[in-house]
């Protein structure tokens, strides 16, 4: 008999978490009970101008603990920057990291974490389970609503030289505890929270039509997108209100859960390619290339999308799956665009000719094993253009 969803072996693999207002300010209890004495606090300048930087490091000095700053990163943190910072880590005697920021502070915590255990360059861990030694503990506290780095079994990178994001996904890079407060929203720009909160539903959908998904991941990869649909666009109109950015924050959450363990798809593998070409925000490129892959991928999961649909509030209307594929689309994209996300690449400078190339990289990237249709390069040049 074939093995269906519920007798599949299925690992979950997550980090302890701890979350609710205040949860940031727990950061030295916690960094006590994994041994550390010497901190590499990794966090961005944005993050120390909103306060949020300064006041882990004090709690931790009140702590005892030596605090060793690291903020020489960018957005989707160069390969190069990583080995500054772990070279500071090692050159510091550090013991324990602390990323207090987005997804690029938390994953280039995590690359200086690989490369401080194991050596030579970030990029030479490229894939899935090629890093064999553990990092030293990690911390994170995350201050944005979608990248959920703090929870997943994946790292990202630009390698400088080839312009392209290169992904890491190991149970290794896995952080040791996440303090998870949706308090540290409240200083989060209105696009910077449209694109991290896109970037979570993105990871939502493409858990729940993964061909890795289980039963688990199903339930966080379906309530993350249930949240953001009834939440984020009035945290982007309200965004003092703390109970929504809650909201938000714990969608993040489930939806990390969902993708890092069911893994994800085509939207991310283009959005990889796309964000190492022009550096846009990572949500920003999920966000204009998401209804294309749902288009293209529909017809290989037409029942997994409907669920979909459903918890983003689509009621079935008995339509058969092509006008039910428009209808899911129509409203990805206005939603989208309600959150300030205006499509079309060729705004964002993307020319023609610059599709193969985008799609070469792509079909490189480990997102794609999942997809449910089993993606070409001559698809992911098609998708390209599709949103265009």
């Amino acid at each position: 008999m074939a093995a269906t969803a519920l007798n599949e072996l299925r690992k979950f693999v997550a980090p302890e978490f701890v979350f609710g207002v205040d949860a940031r300010r727990l950061a030295g209890r916690y960094a006590h009970r994994l041994g550390g004495r010497r901190i590499l606090l990794v966090s961005g300048p944005q993050v120390a101008a909103a306060g949020w930087t300064g006041e882990t490091e004090h709690l931790l000095g009140e702590a005892g603990f030596q605090v060793i700053r690291f903020s020489g990163f960018t957005p989707n943190p160069r390969d190069h920057q990583v080995m500054v910072g772990s070279r500071l880590y090692l050159d510091e005697s550090c013991d324990l990291i602390v990323a207090v920021g987005g997804g690029s502070a938390m994953d280039c915590a995590k690359g200086i974490g690989i490369v401080a255990a194991n050596g030579g360059s970030v990029l030479d861990y490229e894939g899935v389970d090629q890093v064999p030694a553990p990092m030293p503990p990690l911390i994170c506290i995350p201050t944005t609503c979608g990248s959920s780095a703090d929870v997943s079994q994946f790292a990202i990178f630009t390698d400088s030289q080839e312009r392209r994001k290169a992904a890491i996904v190991s149970k290794a890079v896995v952080p040791d505890v996440a303090l998870i407060d949706p308090a540290t929203l409240v200083t989060l720009d209105r696009q910077y929270t449209a694109c991290t909160g896109l970037d979570a539903l993105a990871h939502a959908m493409e858990a729940f039509v993964s061909n890795a998904h289980s039963p688990i991941t199903d339930l966080h990869a379906l309530e993350a997108i249930r949240l953001l649909r009834a939440n984020l666009l009035d945290c982007l109109e309200a965004p003092l209100d703390l109970e929504r950015r809650c909201a938000v924050m714990l969608a993040s959450l489930h939806a990390g859960l969902a993708f890092s363990n069911a893994s994800l798809g085509c939207t991310h593998a283009l959005a990889h390619s796309l964000g190492g070409m022009l550096d846009l925000p990572h949500g920003e490129c999920n966000a204009l290339l998401l209804t294309a892959v749902v288009e293209f991928n529909f017809p290989a999961a037409p029942e997994r999308y409907r669920r979909v649909a459903g918890a983003f509030g689509l009621a079935d209307g008995g339509l058969d799956d092509e006008a039910f594929c428009r209808q899911l689309v129509a409203e990805l994209k206005g939603f989208c665009e309600r959150c300030g996300i205006i499509p079309g690449l060729t705004s964002r400078g993307v020319r023609r000719s610059d599709l193969p190339s985008l799609a070469v990289k792509a079909l490189r990237d480990p997102c794609n094993a999942t997809n449910p249709r089993n993606p070409g390069l001559g698809d992911l040049e098609s998708l390209y253009t599709e949103a265009m």
